[in-house]
């Protein structure tokens, strides 16, 4: 499985500006709504904030993944993306996170959807990916770390 079957440069974000988990949310579904105009942003974001609602998907170690799933779209979609300042996103080891992997599927295709989820978190896992990854220069640069992933 590679990234950029699911991700587009258009969906990495380098440099978010977001400093509380609602805005970040909802920094990282704009691209899609800019790239599909019939995305429904504001239904993505009240998907995102109630999956948040169940418990964070902050997972340490600088990373969330926040995830969802909508009816309506025909495949699954990714954004990357990175805060140089750090956001709380109450993350379950209390720092802040500065690495986002955003990921919303459609309702019917929960297998697919946990193994990108499980393909993710074993990127994140790896500390060079993760050192990569913050350090990396713009987008291109990004972009670049994410499409050499295995």
């Amino acid at each position: 499985m590679k990234l950029e079957e699911y991700l587009r440069p258009e969906f990495v974000l380098d440099d978010l500006r977001a400093a509380c988990k609602s805005d970040v949310l909802a920094e990282l579904v704009a691209p899609i709504g800019r790239v599909f105009p019939d995305f429904d942003v504001k239904k993505a974001h009240s998907v995102l904030m109630d999956r948040e609602s169940l418990g964070t998907t902050g997972i340490g170690d600088g990373v969330a993944i926040p995830h969802g799933k909508m009816s309506g779209l025909s495949h699954i979609l990714i954004v990357a993306g990175r805060s140089l300042c750090g956001v709380d996103f109450e993350s379950l080891d209390f720092r802040p996170c500065h690495i986002f992997f955003l990921v919303i599927a459609p309702e019917h295709v929960a297998g697919m959807h946990l193994r990108i989820l499980a393909h993710i978190s074993r990127l994140l896992a790896d500390e060079g990916f993760r050192n990569a990854f913050l350090r990396a220069e713009g987008r291109e640069g990004v972009w670049r770390v994410l499409t050499d992933a295995a």
